[in-house]
């Protein structure tokens, strides 16, 4: 199973959205992103990430009054099976891993995108996915959402 969203964000933090087909799991050909149902939560969550990282690394040029003109990222979603398992009729063995591929667009020094680079890591949601975070989920009551009630 794959996932594959491409974000591209202007330094005013416009942003687009392109996907791989969901339904389509061997094509290649990325697609605009109009609306949420387009992504599958794969997706969704892979363009959290992929916005987030450019917001930080905007953020962080505009405070820097760096000449940052654009981020692109590609971030791709795999399960990727054990080259070493014992058991290789169960190919139920497999790592989940998250690649992201990011690119700076701008008048910038070599040093300026290597900080670019380091400040990417510092995105909220790409700290929660490397350290872990831990979900607590309970059942509630449903209320009663009349018309005069959220």
């Amino acid at each position: 199973m794959s996932e594959k969203v491409v974000i591209h964000q202007k330094s005013n933090y416009e942003t687009e959205f392109w996907s791989l087909d969901p339904e389509a799991p061997e094509s290649t050909e990325l697609h605009p992103v109009r609306h949420i149902e387009d992504l599958t939560p794969y997706g969704m969550l892979l363009a959290s990430l992929g916005s987030c990282t450019a917001v930080v690394v905007n953020t962080y040029a505009r405070h820097h009054e760096l000449q940052l003109d654009e981020v692109d990222l590609s971030v791709d979603y795999q399960r990727v099976f054990k080259e070493d398992c014992e058991n290789c009729e169960k190919i139920s063995q497999f790592e989940e891993q998250i690649n992201v591929e990011i690119s700076f667009k701008g008048e910038l020094t070599p040093e300026q995108h290597e900080k670019l680079a380091k400040i990417s890591l510092q995105c909220p949601i790409h700290k929660m996915l490397k350290h872990g975070i831990e979900v607590k989920s309970q059942m509630v009551k449903m209320k009663d959402t009349g018309p005069d009630k959220p």
